[in-house]
């Protein structure tokens, strides 16, 4: 799954740090999902590109084959 999680961080100039408290989860986690190692839940993608104020498939995309 692709993810445009650093590009939408830069445009808003916020840091994993201020993501992850805003969703509640920590700057690792965050880190792991924008390098492609975390597959978030459900809910966890929602508040992402909720805060974001995004459509989910605005910030997460599978990739050809998932």
């Amino acid at each position: 799954m692709k993810n445009r999680i650093r590009v939408e961080r830069a445009e808003r100039r916020m840091t994993q740090q201020q993501l992850a408290e805003a969703v509640g989860v920590s700057r690792q986690t965050i880190n792991a999902i924008e390098a492609g190692k975390f597959i978030p839940s459900t809910l966890l993608a929602l508040k992402i590109a909720r805060e974001f104020a995004k459509p989910v498939e605005a910030v997460f995309q599978l990739e050809e084959g998932e």
